[in-house]
C-alpha cells in the first residue's frame, strides 16, 4: 500500500533572512535602551615647576645588622653594638644633615634586640625618620 503516490517529498530549508532581521532588531533595541554614563571628572590645574631645579633629596644613612648582631653604619663596622656607640656613628654619618632617613637593613636571622638597639640609637641621636629595607621572596 502506497498512500503517498504522486507526492514528492520537500526538503526542509533554513531561511536566514528572517533570522538576520530579528538579530538586527535586537541590536537596535539594545543600542536605544543602553544608557551611556558620562564620567564627570575634576578639573585640576597642576602647578608648574622649573625642571632645572632638582628637589632636595633627603640623605639616607644605611645601617646594616648582620645575623651575628654586628652593626655597620654606611658599610663601616662598629666596634660594639651598644646604643651610645651606634648613636654617635649615626651622628657622624649624618654630618650636617638635619633630618636624615635611617634605613635599617637587618638580616632575617638577626635578633630582635639588635634591631631595637638601632632604633633606640636613632631616637637618641634625634633622627625620628626610620625605614626598613626588605626584599621580595625569591621563587
Amino acid at each position: 500500500m502506497q498512500f503517498r503516490q504522486g507526492r514528492h517529498r520537500e526538503e526542509p530549508e533554513i531561511n536566514l533572512i528572517p533570522l538576520i532581521d530579528v538579530l538586527l532588531v535586537i541590536i537596535i533595541f539594545l543600542m536605544l535602551t543602553t544608557t551611556y554614563a558620562k564620567f564627570s571628572g575634576l578639573e585640576i590645574n597642576l602647578p608648574t615647576a622649573d625642571s632645572s631645579q632638582n628637589p632636595e633629596q633627603p640623605q639616607e644613612v644605611s645601617v646594616a645588622v648582620t645575623a651575628s648582631g654586628q652593626v655597620l653604619v654606611n658599610k663601616s663596622p662598629l666596634s660594639t653594638p651598644d646604643v651610645p656607640v651606634i648613636a654617635e656613628a649615626l651622628r657622624r654619618a649624618a654630618g650636617s644633615q638635619k633630618d636624615p632617613v635611617i634605613v635599617i637593613n637587618a638580616d632575617a636571622k638577626a635578633t630582635h634586640q639588635s634591631v631595637v638597639d638601632v632604633m633606640q640609637a636613632a631616637q637618641s641621636a634625634g633622627y625620628p625618620r626610620i625605614s626598613f629595607a626588605t626584599q621580595a621572596p625569591q621563587k
